[in-house]
């Protein structure tokens, strides 16, 4: 999938799972429209953690030399793009990974504790997030500035709010994941272990065409990257996602949106 589709469906995971809007999203982890609007943003950042193994990608682009050295020594770690970093493997890494982050705090006379860590990967994630979707895409300091502002809001006036960061990295990584497993290409789900697929299988048209001989696996209802059929899913997931954010935004003022409808 592309950057800003992967973003979209990070978002739209989030809102899926906090907001209130009845019929389209579950309310399993409910929160208030602060954690619905701030989640969505970082949990779309977080889905574009993956593509840290590609030196061309949004991470590569968001910061000057240094994002593409840092994406290509990644890669080069992972075994290249769609390999180690795009697997269960890493995915428990990054969970474990973003659970500490809460302990990376420190203490001041005039603030109190600062979640330093929760802070600097809120930062990041939203200057990626801002980037792939197009909201701040002029410099790459602009996306910076807006993930700092954002950060700073946070830990600033709503601290509490930071306790679901590990959650919402997690869950866009999972979907980044889930997302490239619907495009022809596949993700390597059980790296480094690379399974061959049974010979029998190259008979059966479907099922070949899930399995790959490099240890990929796929569900490829969205064909290539980029294709005719990934755009229309992209627009599904921003008219999802409006429609949600709209409903939260209304109710968080008291406004009943279904009262439009009788």
């Amino acid at each position: 999938m592309m950057g800003v589709n992967h973003a979209l469906s990070g978002a739209v995971g989030w809102v899926a799972l906090t907001a209130s809007a009845p019929l389209i999203t579950t309310g399993l982890y409910p929160l208030g429209a602060v954690g619905v609007f701030t989640g969505a943003v970082v949990c779309a950042g977080a889905a574009l953690l993956p593509d840290a193994d590609h030196h061309n990608g949004t991470i590569a682009h968001s910061v000057p030399v240094f994002g593409r050295l840092l994406t290509r020594s990644i890669s080069t770690a992972a075994g290249g793009h769609r390999h180690g970093l795009h697997s269960l493997l890493a995915l428990a890494v990054v969970i474990g990974l973003s659970s500490l982050l809460g302990l990376l705090r420190f203490e001041t006379a005039r603030f109190g504790t600062v979640p330093l860590g929760a802070g600097l990967a809120t930062m990041a994630l939203v200057a990626f997030a801002t980037r792939a979707l197009g909201v701040a895409r002029a410099s790459w300091l602009g996306p910076w500035l807006l993930g700092f502002v954002m950060a700073a809001a946070i830990i600033s006036f709503a601290p509490t709010e930071i306790l679901w960061l590990p959650l919402a990295i997690g869950l866009g990584f999972a979907i980044h994941l889930l997302g490239d497993g619907l495009t022809v290409g596949g993700v390597p789900w059980l790296w480094p272990w690379k399974p061959d697929p049974p010979r029998w299988l190259d008979d059966v048209p479907l099922l070949r065409d899930m399995w790959h001989g490099n240890g990929h696996f796929a569900l490829p209802v969205l064909g290539r990257a980029g294709s005719a059929r990934e755009w229309l899913f992209g627009c599904a997931l921003t008219v999802y996602l409006a429609c949600a954010l709209v409903y939260e935004a209304c109710a968080a003022v008291g406004y009943d949106v279904l009262s439009l409808f009788g």
